[in-house]
């Protein structure tokens, strides 16, 4: 039971971080897209280990080497603080909306790549790929990726730490880099998803 809690947290916590182990997969196979760095619509290995890279550095949060119950609490206690502007322990209605409003800012500007202040069809679809498709709205549930979290703690210590989460992460770029040029095209990420669904679809039946 502890560790189904723990591995739920950790799962939590990277959804909330913006990038699960999942990479290709999880929600859609398009989450994995925020490693996209040149917006190219397509992922290097050289993009993906610096999207890793940098998305481990948000989730240690306390910097101890490892993804834990302890991390996600200090991600809550580190959002809080930064809804919290005034300081006073709570948050208030007006706090909260400028807290959501500065999220969306950012997020807007990281998608106007030309910076001309407006998003071009282009734009709106790397966006949207970036979000696991889902646009402004909210990420996709943590069922899969919990079982991905569980999966990447291969030495069963219910903690991750930097070897297996970079491990699994990378053995789905492997898995969907279908001719091993270490590039992950449009559409290899299609196959990918449609092998993904075939094999539900097989569980299922």
């Amino acid at each position: 039971m502890k560790k189904t809690i723990l591995i739920s947290s950790a799962a939590a916590l990277l959804i909330a971080s913006g990038i699960a182990i999942a990479a290709p997969g999880g929600g859609g196979g398009k989450g994995w897209m925020r490693a996209d760095a040149n917006n190219d619509n397509q992922i290097t290995r050289a993009e993906m280990t610096a999207a890793l890279e940098q998305r481990w550095t948000k989730m240690d949060v306390n910097q101890d080497g490892q993804i834990s119950k302890s991390d996600r609490e200090a991600r809550r206690a580190q959002r809080f603080t930064e809804m919290d502007t005034n300081g006073d322990g709570g948050v208030s209605q007006a706090e909260m909306e400028a807290y959501r409003a500065t999220r969306k800012s950012e997020r807007f500007a990281r998608a106007d790549v030309d910076g001309d202040g407006k998003l071009s069809q282009e734009e709106m679809q790397n966006m949207r790929g970036k979000r696991g498709g889902k646009g402004w709205g909210k990420r996709g549930g943590k069922g899969k990726r919990g079982g991905m979290m569980k999966r990447a703690d291969t030495n069963g210590d219910q903690m991750i730490s930097k070897a297996e989460f970079q491990a699994a992460a990378m053995a789905r770029f492997n898995k969907a880099d279908a001719n091993g040029d270490g590039i992950v095209t449009a559409e290899e990420r299609q196959a990918a998803r449609e092998a993904r669904r075939g094999a539900r679809n097989k569980r299922g039946g």
